[in-house]
């Protein structure tokens, strides 16, 4: 049985895409909600509360770790939901497949790989950090898939720029413009995940998910109006002043401005060591793209033609 935590992006395509492949799949969240197919059980439970937890898992092959919790609460909430599935796996000696992402590598010069020593210098990429190194040391079958910002409906840039792109009024973000940045698109991160799965070669490593050439944020954004029949966008970028006044009030800015090096310098991932081991390929950003603007989650391509 596979069991999914957190219903977003990433764990509604990897439900949808075990239940096209004719694997049912219960997804575990606090409201019980979740995608609708006749393949998907959607399971309300805390699962931060391990006792609650564990009936929903019961049975469980692969849990996927795919929650997210709110951004200022990660050193409160993500420990115990961690160590609950991590229990969860051990009790069941299943495989535990976590989203991860790059908060962990810190501040770097040059492309991230798998080996790049993980030298977090926020709180939120120590929080990744620690989670990652209890999973490591658990009794349990694990691995970690960590991609950078996404592509995907609600996600980063594309939400902050879209409703003005379609406006037809100036987009402003908090970053900068014209810099290298990689993105994944959740498509890509949800395949790689039920992959992974039940590949032992991926136990107890972390892999990168396929990702495409890095692109500025203009570029990206440009391409998204192309695809979406919009007109080219009109970028802005918010100082610096006028960010740190907005976390005075605002938790999510407030802990934006912890990472904020993610997006003011190149922040680029090289994905190709699961394309040389796996064979898997990241889904062409237009593709990825069009599937943003029309809010639509896909199975990926196996194609990297662009």
């Amino acid at each position: 049985m596979h069991v999914i935590v957190g219903a977003g992006s990433i764990g509604t395509a990897i439900a949808l895409e075990l239940a096209e492949n004719g694997i049912p799949s219960t997804v575990v969240t606090r409201s019980g909600g979740g995608p609708t197919h006749p393949l998907v059980t959607r399971f309300a439970a805390d699962v931060s509360d391990a006792r609650a937890f564990r009936s929903a898992a019961k049975g469980a092959t692969v849990i996927y770790n795919c929650a997210n919790p709110p951004y200022h609460s990660w050193p409160k909430e993500w420990p115990p939901l961690s160590r609950s599935m991590i229990a969860a796996a051990a009790e069941n000696d299943a495989v535990l497949a976590i989203t991860g992402n790059l908060y962990g590598y810190g501040p770097v010069d040059g492309p991230m790989t798998e080996d790049t020593p993980l030298a977090a210098t926020s709180v939120k990429g120590r929080v990744r950090v620690a989670m990652w190194e209890e999973a490591l040391a658990a009794p349990i079958r694990t691995f970690e898939v960590r991609a950078s910002d996404y592509i995907g409906p609600r996600y980063t840039i594309m939400d902050m720029a879209l409703p003005a792109m379609r406006a037809g009024k100036t987009a402003w973000l908090p970053g900068a413009l014209d810099v290298p940045h990689s993105y994944t698109y959740v498509g890509d991160v949800a395949h790689t995940l039920v992959e992974l799965a039940g590949d032992r070669r991926a136990w107890g490593k972390a892999w990168h998910a396929p990702t495409a050439p890095a692109l500025t944020a203009r570029e990206i954004l440009t391409r998204l109006a192309t695809v979406a029949g919009l007109p080219a966008p009109r970028l802005r970028t918010y100082p610096l002043l006028a960010v740190r006044a907005a976390a005075l009030t605002d938790k999510f800015v407030k802990e934006f401005l912890e990472v904020r090096y993610q997006h003011v310098r190149p922040f680029v991932l090289d994905s190709d060591r699961v394309r040389e081991t796996f064979g898997l390929t990241y889904t062409p950003v237009d593709e990825a793209l069009y599937n943003t603007a029309v809010g639509s989650l896909k199975v990926p391509s196996k194609s990297t033609s662009e």
